[in-house]
């Protein structure tokens, strides 16, 4: 029985492939395409004829490059409104013509044009013109002092996701408890930005890091030349 059962499927993959070889076999037997029992859709009911599982076949396939197609232009018009951001964003630092202009606007522009909850800026060494505020502390003793983001420093990529208790401590204070997502830069020897959100699924582990360089690296220019300046 086992054989027959094997022979039987060996049968049937030969048949398939000879099909698949001779699209045209069914209009030079037509008979046969009328006794063939098609596959039953999802609903309910099988469907009358071969045309018309083609016809529906080539419906759903239709309907599925349709919704790709809406998810692809979803996610441009998305980049597209995250590329206004940056460039004003970048447009803004520009006019910024001291260091603490500067400060405030990176805080100011990602807290307004990016919607995000709560930013947060380490500036390694001490500045005594910056303002004292919950978003800004000065590190004077440089990313050594951080030993917790020791690893982050060092790869100098940005992450997002959810960081351990400790982390979230010393980035957010007493708004800490609030924070469920973070996405976080290093803006070169400058220091580290971090932007908390209290929505999980705001900032993934493995989500896109374009804009997050993009922005890191705006910044961490404009942080430069401020210094340069003053």
């Amino acid at each position: 029985m086992t054989a027959t059962l094997l022979d039987d499927a060996t049968q049937a993959r030969v048949v398939a492939a000879y099909l698949k070889r001779h699209p045209e076999f069914l209009s030079e037997y037509p008979e046969l395409a009328a006794k063939l029992t098609m596959p039953p859709r999802e609903e309910g009911g099988a469907v009358s004829s071969l045309a018309v599982y083609q016809l529906q076949g080539l419906r759903d396939k239709n309907a599925e490059l349709e919704r790709q197609l809406a998810e692809l232009i979803q996610i441009a018009a998305e980049n597209e409104k995250l590329m206004e951001r940056v460039h004003a964003l970048t447009v803004a630092l520009l006019r910024a013509n001291t260091l603490e202009v500067t400060v405030r606007t990176v805080i100011a522009k990602l807290s307004a044009d990016f919607h995000t909850e709560q930013v947060r800026l380490l500036l390694f060494g001490d500045e005594p013109q910056l303002p004292r505020a919950a978003w800004l502390q000065q590190i004077p003793g440089g990313a050594a002092a951080l030993p917790e983001f020791a690893e982050f420093i060092e790869k100098g990529e940005p992450v997002s996701g959810r960081l351990a208790p400790e982390k979230l401590q010393r980035l957010f204070g007493e708004e800490a408890a609030q924070i469920r997502s973070v996405a976080m830069m290093q803006l070169g020897d400058s220091g580290i930005l971090a932007v908390g959100s209290a929505n999980p699924d705001r900032f993934q582990p493995g989500m896109g890091t374009l804009f997050l360089k993009m922005i890191s690296a705006t910044i961490t220019a404009a942080l430069a030349r401020a210094r340069d300046v003053a």
